[in-house]
């Protein structure tokens, strides 16, 4: 079966959401019931040159990545895309879809010109880190996070 990745459309909402929640170390942070605040994300994204990616097999979103392009202060405000909540529906990994995620993911930011493509990882997703370092990433940082609670 052939995998075609794409942009997001308003009708690959749900099942970006169904993906999200089950991937997801914390699916009581996704909302099903709001797919607007989804697509409105999606929309902002593109409005900032980045982009939120399906791929498709034959019509069944399998997986997605959302891609962000933004000037660094550094590298005399060079640009950057940063790729994040990548997810491959469960019994599709391993058959090439992530890859072709990361490669789509690639393509924008070569096309925005940024000098560096990057993404973080949870520690404990050591499958994911083989993935990333196997597709030519490399581990050059460790990632701080704090959650800004209302």
């Amino acid at each position: 079966m052939d995998i075609f990745v794409r942009s997001l459309d308003r009708g690959d909402v749900d099942a970006a959401i169904e993906l999200l929640i089950d991937g997801t170390l914390y699916p009581s942070a996704e909302d099903a019931g709001n797919p607007e605040a989804y697509w409105n994300a999606a929309l902002e994204t593109r409005q900032r040159d980045g982009d939120v990616l399906v791929a498709d097999a034959d019509g069944l979103v399998v997986g997605v990545i959302q891609v962000i392009v933004f000037p660094h202060f550094q590298h005399t405000g060079g640009w950057c895309a940063e790729i994040e909540s990548v997810h491959v529906r469960d019994g599709w990994r391993s058959r090439g879809v992530g890859a072709e995620l990361l490669a789509a993911a690639e393509e924008i930011a070569r096309a925005r010109e940024c000098y560096r493509i990057q993404l973080t990882s949870r520690t404990m997703r050591v499958e994911a880190h083989r993935f990333y370092l196997a597709n030519g990433y490399e581990l050059t940082s460790q990632g701080f996070k704090k959650y800004l609670d209302d």
